[in-house]
């Protein structure tokens, strides 16, 4: 029987980050800003939920000229509820660590 896969500590904070503006258009760079996550992390992070399809993503023409055009993320319906019940399993599983004291303290 194989276990169901859990998401990384970082696709995690990459689908945090789009719960925070489900419907906003986010760029690679801007996640990587908000979540500390380096390019070489957060975009291969892209990549799988785009191919999971849990994100639409588009290339926005660059409004400087000689400048790439950028690609540009939301979360799809699919990928909002992915996102919801990924996020609340790992609040649960947190919510499960106990803490224990440590001898000698009171």
């Amino acid at each position: 029987m194989t276990r169901p896969r859990r998401a990384s500590a970082q696709t995690l904070l990459v689908l945090q980050a789009f719960m925070a503006h489900r419907r906003r258009w986010r760029h690679g760079y801007d996640l990587s800003s908000e979540t500390g996550l380096p390019s070489g992390t957060i975009y291969p992070v892209l990549m799988r939920l785009s191919e999971r399809q849990l994100l639409d993503a588009e290339w926005e023409p660059s409004p400087t000229p000689g400048r790439p055009p950028r690609r540009m993320y939301r979360l799809t319906a699919d990928g909002v509820a992915v996102a919801k019940a990924e996020l609340a399993a790992e609040e649960a599983e947190a919510g499960d660590f106990v803490s224990v004291p440590a001898r000698g303290r009171a």
